[in-house]
């Protein structure tokens, strides 16, 4: 039998009130306290806690406190990843970010999402999507990507956007709901 932890990460319906995943939550909210009151002047520290919360990151992470997500293990982060102000990952779903990708200040990836039938959703189970971003990409200030979402290689996202569908690569795209706009390169 699955646990819960097993279950949510598979992308299947499951209890986020189950003890395992609120104790990997705490230890996620600690370690985001002490990531978000680390001091810019102090990197070795602040290159343990990421280390710690992103067990799954490649060297060169530069993230700008403060920043939020739910577990941290549930995302993968390529070479060279720069994460501005203000940036929220819901990771109840694997999240992989290519190499050398940009985040603008306040963007928000959702990996988690809930059931449409109202009383499968009173029920409190949750379930989430992946969401995977290529490399070389920019994401705008302000953007929402949304649960299952993907994002090709080289692509620019324009502030403000909100994601719904997958972004082919090598394209400029916008708005909301986010369109491409025209090709690049």
């Amino acid at each position: 039998m699955k646990s819960e932890k097993e279950k949510m990460i598979a992308g299947e319906l499951y209890d986020p009130l189950d003890p395992q995943l609120v104790e990997d939550r705490i230890q996620a909210r600690l370690l985001l306290k002490a990531l978000n009151e680390s001091r810019e002047d102090d990197p070795e520290a602040r290159n343990r806690i990421l280390a710690s919360l992103f067990p799954n990151a490649s060297s060169g992470l530069w993230l700008q406190p403060p920043f939020y997500c739910d577990y941290g293990y549930n995302i993968q982060i390529g070479e060279r990843v720069f994460f501005n102000f203000n940036c929220v990952v819901l990771d109840v779903a694997p999240v992989r970010i290519g190499n050398r990708t940009m985040f603008g200040p306040n963007v928000q990836l959702y990996a988690a999402t809930h059931p449409l039938n109202h009383i499968e959703r009173s029920s409190g189970l949750e379930y989430g999507k992946p969401i995977t971003i290529g490399d070389d990409v920019w994401i705008g200030g302000n953007v929402v990507i949304c649960p299952g979402v993907t994002i090709g290689d080289r692509s620019i996202i324009g502030a403000g956007s909100v994601v719904t569908k997958d972004i082919p690569s090598d394209t400029i795209a916008a708005g909301n709901p986010c369109r491409t706009i025209r090709t690049i390169g």
